[in-house]
């Protein structure tokens, strides 16, 4: 996905800076890192203990990968819910999850 595709997809939130990170992309809104596109052009939203049941329920997947010894590792990014992709309100209230979450991160506890 083109960063002008991107920019566009993410419109709803606000605007984005994009940097190229691990051969993929990092999305970020107000400085902090909300989304990743991967290398295969999946992008992935970022969740916490708080937001993940959500995007759980709504059916996206967490992004794992092959960790040490071969155990999968679990990262904080999961796919956008289907019924997202074709609905920019819907989008919206995930860009925002995104966004919270990565917002939360930030917090001391």
């Amino acid at each position: 996905m083109n960063n002008d595709a991107i920019e566009e997809m993410f419109e709803p939130l606000g605007p984005v800076t994009i940097k190229r990170m691990f051969g993929g992309k990092g999305i970020y809104h107000q400085g902090l890192i909300i989304a990743l596109e991967l290398s295969d052009s999946e992008l992935l939203l970022k969740a916490d203990a708080t937001s993940a049941a959500e995007f759980r329920a709504a059916g996206a997947r967490q992004w794992t990968y092959e960790g040490k010894k071969g155990k999968p590792a679990a990262m904080p990014y999961w796919t956008i819910p289907d019924e997202a992709l074709d609905d920019p309100d819907i989008l919206q209230k995930w860009l925002r999850l995104a966004y919270e979450a990565a917002l939360r991160a930030q917090s001391p506890t």
